[in-house]
């Protein structure tokens, strides 16, 4: 049990659920399965020893609304699969490990013998949320989830407080980006034991960050999805993604399958102890129940594990809709719940690089303009027509807060999704990511950088995929397709050139190289992102937590120059003044004292100039730079 003057007791935790396997206080294991569509079902154990004589399978008692259940001896450790009427033999889609394949055997784990030590961490509240997003496959040279501990230390000496995983549903293939999962609730077995996981969060927790995990629950991936046989309630039979069937949240039979998901959630949260979830492509989870989906999550959530500590959800949503940023009727926002703000990547990526393809080219004509909305209210794109949808995007949210807009310069999504995975630091002049980098990391939305930002890395992110091999031609045939339409090429025109995602070269390349962030010119970033991680601690979180006083206001002039005002309750306010150009202008820096600028004030025109200033009793005119 934890202890209760919050010291490093051992405890144990695990998530009780009506799915899987779980070993229990008499010394037997539960075995629950959802298969609505079978006849029969039997459980079947093996041994790791050939040479020992197979087990007897043994038959699950069916019982109502579809459910199949026995109890039986088989400790931690056990591997078993199911036997659908006598002829499909499946793993478990609840498994908590799949040491081989998410094809191969599931194991039993006994989730409470793990021995957590962090039993006095209660999170950090939203507005300290200092995000940094990692591929655990890619991130350390073992790309497993030992090696992201290994280099904990040096997130943390950076200022790092949440540390974002990629997707870890166990997928098919040696490597992949994670979002293909089919096994739920088992950690990545390529990233190694699910206690390897748990120490990683310990480990995070120790060093004061937070642990957020992405989430996929719009679709499964096209390999090792095996429900389709005796659980077929969980799909919408006339309703896709572009990832596949759409799940059936609102259907026949639905309660079960929004249970599973609920569980997943509630699962990562109290057993491995997360701290939040980054929940993949919104749009895309399709539901006119009476009670969203994502607000059923929302109230468990608040109701189970944030009722002790503090547990935030981070939406991707394609479409900018604000439906699920409104805060509750005491005005706070249960569970932290945040957006992922394209448009602010969009405008700074064309501000940097003067790119127009894609949905590039809805924000091509006035970049600052766009980029100065969502700093002043939240996305640009708010009800107005886009040329790339064809369609109208976006609502209103000008009435939200900063905190609900997490913003990036480079995520998993824009640099992986180039046909040659560039970096922006390997696309843009250094003067402009510069200006850029002080911009976004000193205001008041929760910053994201994506690993290796930190230094200025230009090694390329790719997109990798290994799906079985009938699979594989779809693979590139898909990414092809992808580019024609980004490109808005013609049939007949060539797509640019792309690595071939399913080979393991493609993935090997994309390992970020550390010995890279020791070279004098990447040393210098990852100073300059310490000290701009260390202003910001100790100068902006403090004014974020006393909230706003008035609305955001901004003001621009004829020359490109512009100004954003943050009003806080305290009296106080921060002021962003920015040139976000190649030609070079007089400025007149606010008053006020300078928090930190890309240039010392003189009397010598600037180019591509980003300077913060607050109005307090300290003010003065000084202008920190880069120390």
């Amino acid at each position: 049990m934890e202890s209760g003057d919050g010291t490093s007791e051992k405890i144990s935790r695990r998530y009780e659920m009506r799915f899987g396997a779980l070993p229990l206080s008499n010394g037997k294991t539960r075995f629950n399965l959802w298969a609505p569509r079978a006849q029969s079902v039997h459980l079947i154990r093996s041994h790791d020893d050939p040479d020992v004589r197979p087990l007897p399978p043994l038959t699950l008692n069916r019982q109502k609304d579809g459910w199949y259940s026995l109890e039986t001896f088989a400790p931690a450790g056990t591997r078993y699969r199911y036997l659908i009427n006598d002829t499909d033999s499946v793993p478990d889609p609840a498994s908590r490990h799949q040491p081989e394949s998410v094809h191969g055997d599931s194991q039993v784990i006994d989730p409470a013998s793990f021995p957590w030590q962090d039993g006095h961490w209660r999170g950090r509240p939203w507005h300290e949320a200092i995000i940094y997003e990692v591929h655990v496959g890619t991130f350390s040279p073992e790309g497993t989830f030992d090696g992201v501990t290994q280099k904990l230390d040096a997130l943390a000496q950076l200022g790092i407080t949440a540390l974002e995983l990629m997707p870890l549903a166990d997928f098919p293939g040696r490597f992949g980006w994670g979002y293909d999962g089919v096994a739920m609730f088992a950690p990545c077995a390529r990233y190694g034991h699910p206690d390897a996981l748990k120490n990683l969060v310990q480990q995070a927790h120790a060093r004061g960050m937070m642990v957020l995990l992405d989430v996929v629950y719009n679709h499964f991936g096209p390999e090792g999805n095996y429900l389709h046989g005796y659980a077929p309630a969980f799909f919408h039979r006339h309703r896709h993604t572009p990832w596949g069937n759409a799940l059936n949240f609102d259907g026949r039979q639905s309660g079960w399958v929004r249970r599973f998901f609920i569980d997943n959630a509630l699962y990562w949260l109290e057993e491995f102890h997360f701290d939040g979830l980054r929940l993949d492509a919104v749009q895309a989870i399709s539901d006119h129940s009476a009670t969203h989906f994502m607000d059923e999550l929302n109230e468990q959530v608040a109701a189970g594990p944030g009722q002790g500590r503090h547990i935030h959800l981070v939406l991707e949503h394609g479409d900018n809709a604000t439906r699920f940023l409104t805060p509750g009727t005491d005005g706070h926002y249960s569970g932290g719940r945040a957006q992922w703000n394209d448009d602010f990547h969009h405008s700074a990526h064309v501000l940097a690089t003067c790119e127009n393809q894609g949905y590039y080219g809805d924000f091509h004509s006035d970049p600052i303009t766009h980029l100065s909305r969502c700093l002043e209210e939240g996305f640009s794109f708010q009800g107005e027509f886009s040329h790339y949808y064809r369609k109208k995007r976006g609502n209103p949210s000008a009435h939200l807060p900063p905190e609900c807009f997490v913003n990036f310069l480079q995520n998993h999504d824009q640099t992986g999704n180039r046909p040659q995975g560039e970096r922006l630091h390997a696309l843009a002049h250094p003067e402009i990511m510069r200006a850029l980098t002080v911009l976004f990391m000193l205001a008041p939305h929760p910053p994201m950088l994506f690993m290796g930002q930190e230094w200025g890395s230009l090694k390329p992110f790719y997109f990798f995929s290994d799906l079985e091999p009938r699979l594989q031609p779809s693979i590139i045939t898909g990414r092809r397709r992808e580019f024609i339409h980004f490109f808005n090429l013609t049939p007949t025109q060539p797509p640019p050139p792309f690595p071939d995602p399913t080979r393991s070269e493609t993935f090997m390349a994309s390992k970020l190289d550390w010995d890279e962030a020791c070279k004098p010119s990447h040393q210098e970033w990852l100073d300059l992102h310490k000290y701009l991680i260390k202003i910001r601690k100790k100068e902006i979180w403090p004014r974020v937590r006393q909230g706003l006083g008035r609305p955001t206001r901004k003001s621009r002039d004829s020359t490109g120059s512009f100004h954003v005002f943050w009003s806080f309750q305290t009296g106080e306010t921060l002021t962003l003044m920015a040139h976000l150009s190649a030609t070079p202008q007089y400025l007149e820096p606010p008053k006020g004292r300078c928090l930190f600028a890309t240039a010392e004030k003189s009397l010598h025109p600037q180019a591509w100039y980003a300077g913060w200033f607050i109005n307090d009793t300290h003010s003065n005119s000084s202008l920190p730079t880069t120390p």
